[in-house]
């Protein structure tokens, strides 16, 4: 990688740290706590790509991109935020940014996108540098109900849906958002939405049987009322083979200015398409860009930002201000969450009306957590694969999350210990605390058995399943 690099940040430690890997990559680097500075080197027609945060002590990097912009039209720029919300992506986006990567972020990643960016710079040109206009704010849209979505997640595959929205939003193709029920696939199209062009005119959201009458006016009064702005198709796995056709019919007399579709559907279409269950051309008409909601349970880092954020909102809305004791929040993270986003929040707001003490123990977690139907999320066992094929992925894992380095030395017996922990932990579960019947059921002695569990710091009690 050829070329000068210009990185704003106002901490020192990721200055350092981005400095010395891009020096490695061949990169010249000009690193800089001030956007002042940053913008005077741009002036001056130096670099060739801008990495630089959002919050800096004098001023707001992505308010500075239009004038960056200004200054020298091909220069890409690349930003980094600790504030991880679909917001920063949307305003990074809008204000024309090469890219958004929020922290902390992974630092082979953002070589990689450093490298891209840079050529394509090159492709586009020269540069050229004309008088600098005074910097414009840039307009974020009005939209109180999207302000408040709990759309919040730092974990990777979250950040990767807040740029794809980002991307698509005034896109003029179609949207289909898939997901498990429960994981915010709604809240997904208001944010397309409200964030978009179209967010002056109407957001009309109708299931997908309206548009499956006989008499196929429904879907036609659906399309007249949106008019310009956004029609979501709920619940499209729903159809019936009549209604699709009737669906096709209305899609293929949707005028050039009428709204855009935008299709939510539970899970995958792929089984329902593979079982022609559901028409391919249908599929192809309504999947111009495709957004999938993952479930709780694949962003686990995930659920403290979305706890704190429900205990808040109920706090705002009258109820008992209230914490998660640390006992509590580890259980939050052990359990499977078959309703996703939409149980967490139930169960919190359960545990706000029904506590009276600040912090919200580990038992009453439980015993709001036991008052859920016991269920295994959708496609669990489809895609669960044989243990092997599961313990391999998370140790892929574990290895990929260390980037370019090695984890340290030890991962023999830590990757014992994570699978070692639940086994036996789930064994005692199920023989309900029984230590005798758990260690016949695993095959060794009691004496073993207690050993493992002072070892793992496994609690022994008589229980019954959580789930």
């Amino acid at each position: 990688m050829d070329g000068t690099v210009l990185v704003a940040d106002d901490d020192r430690t990721i200055r350092t740290v981005l400095t010395q890997a891009l020096t490695r990559a061949g990169c010249r680097v000009h690193a800089t706590s001030s956007l002042t500075t940053l913008l005077r080197w741009v002036e001056e027609g130096k670099g060739d790509l801008v990495v630089t945060d959002v919050m800096m002590p004098d001023g707001n990097g992505i308010e500075m991109l239009p004038r960056i912009k200004t200054l020298r039209p091909g220069l890409p720029v690349i930003v980094i935020s600790a504030q991880n919300t679909i917001m920063t992506a949307i305003q990074a986006t809008e204000a024309e940014a090469w890219d958004y990567l929020p922290k902390p972020f992974d630092l082979p990643d953002l070589l990689s996108r450093a490298g891209k960016a840079m050529e394509s710079s090159r492709r586009g040109g020269a540069r050229v540098v004309p008088q600098a206009p005074q910097p414009q704010p840039i307009p974020v849209p009005e939209a109180s109900a999207a302000t408040d979505l709990p759309l919040v997640g730092r974990t990777p595959s979250m950040q990767a849906l807040y740029r794809l929205v980002a991307r698509v939003m005034n896109a003029e193709l179609p949207a289909l958002i898939t997901g498990e029920s429960g994981t915010g696939k709604s809240l997904i199209a208001r944010a397309l939405h409200d964030f978009s062009d179209r967010r002056a005119q109407p957001f009309v959201l109708a299931s997908a049987q309206d548009f499956g009458s006989d008499q196929g006016s429904g879907g036609s009064a659906l399309m007249a009322r949106a008019r310009g702005g956004s029609l979501v198709l709920d619940g499209l796995g729903d159809l019936d083979g009549p209604a699709q056709a009737r669906l096709v019919r209305l899609l293929d007399a949707l005028p050039s200015d009428g709204p855009r579709i935008i299709a939510i559907a539970d899970g995958s279409l792929n089984g329902a398409l593979e079982a022609g269950l559901f028409r391919h051309d249908l599929y192809y008409r309504l999947s111009g860009v495709t957004l999938h909601v993952p479930p709780l349970r694949e962003r686990i880092e995930d659920i403290p930002l979305l706890a704190e954020h429900f205990l808040a909102r109920a706090a705002r809305e009258g109820g008992n201000p209230r914490r998660l004791s640390n006992s509590a929040l580890e259980l939050v993270r052990q359990y499977r969450w078959p309703g996703n986003v939409r149980q967490l929040e139930n169960v919190i707001r359960r545990l706000v009306i029904t506590g009276q003490e600040p912090e919200i123990s580990r038992a009453e977690m439980e015993a709001a957590l036991n008052a859920h139907p016991a269920a295994s999320p959708p496609g669990e066992a489809a895609e669960a694969g044989t243990l092997a094929e599961s313990v391999a992925r998370h140790v892929r894992r574990y290895f990929e999350l260390h980037g370019a380095d090695l984890p340290p030395p030890g991962v023999y017996q830590r990757i014992l210990r994570e699978v070692e922990a639940p086994l036996i932990d789930i064994a005692l579960e199920y023989t309900g605390g029984n230590q005798a019947r758990c260690a016949d059921l695993l095959g060794i002695n009691r004496n073993t058995l207690r050993k493992k569990t002072n070892e793992l710091d496994i609690r022994v009690t008589r229980r019954r399943k959580l789930m």
